[in-house]
């Protein structure tokens, strides 16, 4: 990579700025010449399939991993020329948590606030906030092991805090809990909401829609699509649905529907009309002048779901 040809990124109200980030590994282009602008103070989510480069995205940034090409800053530290400055700043709760079985929690936060040249009675007091903000203060003298998977996540999560980082990176931070487990992660996340700059990579689409201020999905290494998730639901898709439950779906009344209307799908009862601009009152006239007998119908707002699906073409699983 020629870093004396990146360009400079500079502006005040972001964290993050990121220039045709790209890394390749031999033939596999795991993150193909992103652009990513995050605002201080601000929640964004990167949200994608394993293997869709979120990982990888936040190695780099984080200066555990070298891009191939492009450019990018962490509170206008320059992730080439300036790794130790970032390191300072930034707070890391890895997707593979780094935890000894054998210490317990103060005895771990000891060691990242030591590591981060924290005073002991600094590292103290901000440990007893974190452990009691997190859930964690009763069982703070336990060791590790004897934690739950839900557990040792929210650890995780407060080593990366113990230093006060002014950016916080959380790599999949729910990833293999339970859904209990999970929306108490998200309980605890959203306090820290506003007061730093939380990038959060994930493949939940709920966690993203809920806690993102913004979001952008990733597939095959690349940005498809970002925004806040209305924007996105709204926005993007270009399309409203209708879903109409009705008797007397003949094939004349179906066929009249579909000659005024995009896409028509019906099944069991119940027809599925999609396009452009959907007047629910004209569609209801036209099913019962056909000769149809409508029971009940909706508008059915996009999800999330309908959104990724649109940009790239996969359904998300676990």
């Amino acid at each position: 990579m020629d870093t004396d040809m990146a360009p400079e990124i500079r502006d005040d109200r972001y964290a993050i700025q990121v220039q045709g980030l790209t890394r390749v590994f031999g033939s596999l282009i795991a993150v193909d010449r992103i652009d990513l602008n995050i605002k201080k103070g601000e929640l964004f989510a990167l949200l994608g399939t394993n293997g869709a480069g979120k990982t990888t995205t936040i190695k780099m940034l984080c200066c555990l991993l070298k891009p191939t090409d492009g450019s990018a800053s962490v509170m206008d530290y320059d992730i080439d020329r300036e790794q130790y400055k970032i390191k300072e700043i930034i707070g890391v709760s890895p997707q593979e948590t780094t935890i000894s079985d054998h210490l317990n929690a103060w005895e771990h936060l000891q060691l990242i606030g030591k590591i981060h040249g924290v005073s002991s009675t600094e590292i103290r007091g901000k440990s007893e906030l974190l452990l009691e903000t997190m859930g964690l203060i009763d069982r703070a003298k336990d060791q590790v092991r004897k934690y739950s998977g839900g557990m040792m996540r929210r650890l995780s999560i407060i080593m990366a805090l113990v230093h006060d980082p002014d950016v916080l990176f959380l790599d999949e931070p729910t990833l293999g809990l339970d859904p209990q487990a999970r929306h108490a992660i998200w309980e605890y996340i959203e306090q820290f909401k506003g007061k730093k700059t939380i990038l959060l990579t994930t493949h939940y689409l709920d966690e993203a829609d809920h806690l993102s201020d913004r979001l952008a999905i990733m597939d095959e290494g690349k940005i498809v699509a970002q925004g806040t998730s209305t924007e996105l639901k709204t926005n993007m898709l270009g399309k409203h649905t209708m879903i109409v439950y009705a008797w007397n779906l003949t094939q004349k009344v179906i066929s009249e529907i579909k000659a005024k209307y995009d896409d028509v799908v019906v099944t069991d009862g119940t027809m599925e009309i999609t396009h452009p601009e959907l007047d629910f009152k004209e569609v209801v006239d036209s099913l019962h002048s056909a000769g149809a007998t409508v029971r009940s119908a909706y508008v059915k707002e996009p999800s999330l779901d309908d959104v990724f699906l649109s940009f790239t073409g996969k359904e998300m699983r676990e």
